[in-house]
C-alpha cells in the first residue's frame, strides 16, 4: 500500500489536455442563445409582437449583453490554454484570433450559408465574454469583436484599452 499521492488521468501541461467535455460546452452553448433571446424579447416587452428592424436590433442588442457578460464572468474564473490557428498583431493592442475549425461553429447548418452565417454570429457573443474575462482576470483591458465568413471558421478582434492615467 503506497501514500504516495496517485497522479492525475492527466497531464496538465499538455496543451490537448481537454479538462470539460466539449460536448457539454455544445450543449451549454446550444441553451444559452436561444433564452438570451427570449429574455431579450421579455425584457423589451415584446411579447408575441410582429418585430420590426429597429425592435430586433434592440432585442439582438439586449441579447449581445447578456451573453457577453455571463461568458465574462465565466472568463474571469476560467483562463484555459486553447490552440488557434493564426495569431496577428499590428503591435499596437490590436490582435486577431483566428480558429478555422471553431467547434461551437462546426455543427450549424441551415438552408443557405449566408442564413447559416447570419444565426452563428449570436454563438460567438458568448466566447467573446469569455476571452475579454480571461484578459480581464489578467489585469488586461480589452475590448472582443466577432465574426465568421464562412462555417465553421471564426476571427476574435481582440483591442486592449489602455489603462487611463
Amino acid at each position: 500500500m503506497s501514500f504516495e499521492t496517485p497522479l492525475p488521468p492527466y497531464n496538465a501541461s499538455d496543451p490537448y489536455a481537454t479538462f470539460v467535455n466539449s460536448s457539454c460546452f455544445d450543449l451549454l452553448l446550444i441553451e444559452m442563445v436561444p433564452l438570451a433571446s427570449r429574455l431579450a424579447e421579455g425584457s423589451a416587452g415584446k411579447r408575441g409582437a410582429v418585430l420590426s428592424n429597429v425592435d430586433e436590433e434592440e432585442e439582438s442588442e439586449i441579447a449581445f449583453r447578456k451573453l457577453d457578460s455571463i461568458g465574462y464572468r465565466v472568463g474571469q474564473g476560467l483562463v484555459e490554454r486553447k490552440q488557434i490557428d493564426n495569431l496577428k498583431t499590428n503591435h499596437r493592442g490590436v490582435y486577431v484570433l483566428t480558429d478555422n475549425t471553431f467547434r461551437p461553429l462546426a455543427r450549424m447548418s441551415m438552408s443557405s450559408s449566408s442564413e447559416a452565417i447570419v444565426r452563428a454570429q449570436r454563438f460567438l457573443w458568448f466566447p467573446c465574454g469569455v476571452i475579454r474575462g480571461a484578459l480581464g482576470s489578467m489585469g488586461i483591458n480589452a475590448t472582443v469583436q466577432a465574426e465568421t465568413s464562412e462555417l465553421p471558421a471564426a476571427t476574435f478582434q481582440i483591442k486592449t484599452i489602455a489603462p487611463q492615467l
